[in-house]
């Protein structure tokens, strides 16, 4: 019935969960050129081949259909790209990022250039599931929070912290791959109308 793993493979979950200092550290690490103070790490499991999810993740315009958060995401060249996010209380945030290492149908690692408003770096990494089950897609970011540990409550608050924000993320994607759609509980513009007449 269960899974045979080897004991680097005993569970899913990211080394940034781990309690251990270590572990985190371990986390950070493996993100070349790491920018930012604070780490956050999400693992979903997604229906679908790796490649399948690599590329679509690899085309950094399709992403704005999955992080609610972003406003838009100008592709500069095939390692740069300009990211404008919603921020707390109605503003917004930019920077371009550089891709820092890419490994086709395994992992995009990142990180912001100099003049970011958010400091971030990170890496997405895609592993097949045991037992044929899709793949495991987990999302490391590192990033600095603007204003500090005030501003990250307040990010809270807005729920446009990147720990919230990564899960529904990653939520939405696995909707989008193994669906084709994103459910959502709020009407569109089509239902409005109708419901006026």
């Amino acid at each position: 019935m269960g899974d045979i793993r080897t004991p680097s493979q005993q569970d899913d979950a990211p080394p940034v969960t781990a309690k251990q200092a270590e572990k985190q550290e371990q986390a950070k690490a493996g993100i070349p050129q790491a920018e930012g103070s604070d780490i956050s790490a999400k693992t979903v499991t997604i229906n679908r081949p790796r490649q399948e999810i690599y590329d679509f993740w690899r085309d950094f315009s399709n992403l704005a259909q999955v992080m609610d958060n972003v406003i838009a995401i100008d592709t500069l060249d095939e390692q740069r790209s300009h990211w404008t996010v919603k921020a707390p209380g109605g503003g917004t945030v930019e920077w371009t990022s550089l891709v820092t290492e890419d490994r086709p149908g395994e992992l995009i690692a990142w990180m912001s250039e100099e003049g970011a408003d958010v400091a971030n770096s990170g890496r997405i990494e895609f592993r097949d599931a045991p037992g044929g089950r899709g793949t495991w897609v987990t999302a490391t970011i590192l990033y600095d929070p603007p204003a500090g540990v005030i501003g990250k409550v307040i990010a809270k608050m807005f729920q446009r912290e990147p720990h919230i924000q990564a899960r529904r993320d990653l939520r939405r994607l696995k909707q989008l791959m193994e669906t084709g759609e994103i459910a959502t509980a709020a009407r569109t513009m089509a239902q409005y109308e109708e419901e006026q007449n």
